[in-house]
């Protein structure tokens, strides 16, 4: 690929996102370190009605503002929880605050970050329940059985400012062993590319994810990835792009 992870043009034409069914997960997974499954394949994988999950989205309307911004925008809302997963088990701990290292996150590592918690209503859900089971069965399958903490990110981007960033910290890893990158919906935005890259290698891949409920799963040691900002593609009225981030790690929340 030849454009670089910070490029980034609106015009460009979209291209489609290369989904694989989900019986190819794992493999790819450990073969190319990452895999993208369509939004019938996530209801195949789950084994459960996608309308399960479409009923989450409405919960991405009243999201609070990301307070922690270093870049200066208003662009970002958010809400967090974590989990930790153990077999069939699987529990929420305290609300707990988001910590990355410096390493991983040049522009907010080192910042105890304490966004709002995630709301009752939406973890209790049985299709929540089902996908943080999922996911840490997907990363037992890439690093062995295990206890695995889970950290949920929700988020909405928005173009109020005329730009929204979802990676403003760039192309990077997140210091976990899974990273699984849930599109949600979009409106009135251009741009909001996904990106994924060996992180040493040349090897790259470039795609819009447009389709509700399609999911990037990353094998956060071996790629780094990004997505590119987003305008509206009418000025006058609202826009913004809406993701679920859930990040599997083992031997602990990043900040212990």
């Amino acid at each position: 690929m030849a454009d670089s992870p910070s490029a980034y043009s609106s015009t460009s034409p979209p291209f489609s996102p290369p989904f694989n069914s989900p019986a190819e997960t794992p493999s790819l997974l450990r073969e190319q370190g990452y895999a993208l499954l369509s939004p019938s394949g996530v209801a195949e994988w789950l084994g459960e009605p996608l309308a399960q999950l479409e009923a989450l989205h409405e919960d991405w309307s009243g999201l609070p503002p990301d307070e922690y911004l270093k870049d200066g925008g208003r662009y970002r809302q958010r809400r967090h929880a974590c989990f930790t997963v153990d077999a069939d088990a699987v529990d929420q701990v305290p609300h707990r605050a988001h910590w990355q290292p410096v390493e991983y996150n040049a522009l907010h590592g080192g910042m105890r970050r304490w966004f709002k918690p995630m709301l009752a209503g939406t973890i209790a859900q049985p299709v929540w329940t089902h996908l943080m089971r999922g996911l840490a069965r997907l990363a037992s399958g890439l690093r062995g059985d295990q206890r695995w903490s889970l950290e949920a990110h929700q988020f909405r981007i928005d173009t109020a400012g005329g730009i929204g960033r979802p990676t403003p910290e760039g192309a990077h890893r997140d210091g976990v062993d899974l990273v699984a990158v849930a599109f949600v919906g979009r409106h009135n935005v251009k741009g909001g590319e996904t990106r994924v890259f060996e992180a040493n290698g040349r090897r790259g891949e470039r795609f819009t994810m447009t389709e509700p409920w399609s999911l990037l799963l990353l094998d956060d040691a071996r790629v780094i990835h990004e997505s590119t900002p987003i305008q509206p593609i009418d000025e006058t009225a609202p826009g913004f792009r809406d993701t679920l981030v859930v990040t599997c790690r083992a031997h602990g929340f990043q900040g212990d």
